[in-house]
């Protein structure tokens, strides 16, 4: 069974690790899986003012492309123990009006980056917690902490490391079935 997932890159900036890794994604994955970046770079803040009958576009445009999607994946990096700011306002965003969650009972993976050793664990536990409010079920193995960030990639913004890319792959693989899994019986 073929899954659109929707993937969501924490960081705003172009040139970002976490972006790198999400463009190497797709050669990564399964057949199975087609991968759509949903960027969030666009949004404004969430203010419940702003709910009305003719919400900002780039919400609507946003909480489409999510709806339209099987299963989410986010990458993220780690920004002072958490997610950063961009990512939890598309949260919220998707999240509104009450009751219309595009992400309620969509299956989802987290991969988590960063220069340092930890692979950004603090920001991939926090955004479990999020999600778990939310209604969308994180898959709960194999978990994805990347570190060391800066020596994954080549100068053209490959991922190099070998290994990265196995342990990726092997991600991918399971999201797949995470994905079909839920779709099935979720």
């Amino acid at each position: 069974m073929q899954s659109r997932v929707g993937v969501i890159v924490g960081s705003l900036r172009q040139a970002a690790f976490t972006r790198q890794l999400a463009r190497a994604l797709p050669s990564l994955a399964p057949p199975s899986l087609t991968l759509v970046e949903i960027g969030i770079g666009d949004l404004p803040l969430y203010n419940e003012d702003l709910e009305t009958a003719a919400p900002p576009a780039a919400w609507t445009a946003f909480r489409n492309a999510v709806a339209a999607c099987d299963a989410i994946l986010f990458v993220t990096p780690e920004y002072n123990r958490s997610i950063p700011g961009a990512l939890k306002n598309a949260l919220d965003v998707g999240s509104r009006p009450w009751g219309k969650s595009v992400w309620n009972d969509k299956p989802g993976a987290i991969i988590s980056l960063t220069p340092g050793a930890l692979g950004a664990m603090a920001a991939n536990h926090h955004l479990r917690q999020v999600l778990v409010a939310l209604n969308l079920a994180a898959m709960p193995h194999p978990e994805a902490y990347i570190p060391a960030a800066a020596t994954l990639f080549d100068e053209e913004g490959a991922l190099k490391n070998a290994q990265t890319r196995q342990f990726l792959s092997d991600f991918m693989r399971s999201f797949a079935t995470w994905a079909g899994r839920w779709r099935t019986h979720g």
